[in-house]
């Protein structure tokens, strides 16, 4: 959508976005959030059957791969050497202080 169409939905009152979100507010204080769980859960179990459990693991491997891309995308590789160090720093002072603990329960 162009800027300009942004501009011409605006002039006729809302977006089509603005209105969906409206929309939903006034089904959510109708029915409860209950109400979206239930359609959801409905249509995960008839997905499920429709489509059988190869069907999620699939579908999975394909949003793990997406979302790694577009992670590495945004943040580049350092990005995940960055975490990993963080990662690996708080393991360690994790494992110092169960071993101080264990140390000061022994002498306790």
């Amino acid at each position: 959508m162009t800027t300009s169409d942004k501009k011409v939905e605006k002039a006729k009152g809302m977006t089509v976005r603005e209105a969906g979100q409206k929309g939903g507010e006034t089904v959510k204080k109708k029915y409860g959030t209950e109400f979206y769980e239930a359609i959801g859960r409905k249509g995960g179990q008839a997905t499920k059957r429709t489509h059988g459990h190869a069907f999620y693991e699939e579908i999975g491997k394909k949003g793990g791969k997406k979302g790694g891309e577009a992670t590495r995308d945004r943040y580049g590789p350092t990005f995940y050497e960055e975490i990993g160090q963080k990662g690996g720093q708080k393991v360690k002072e994790l494992i110092e202080a169960g071993k101080r603990a264990a140390e000061s329960s022994k002498k306790g």
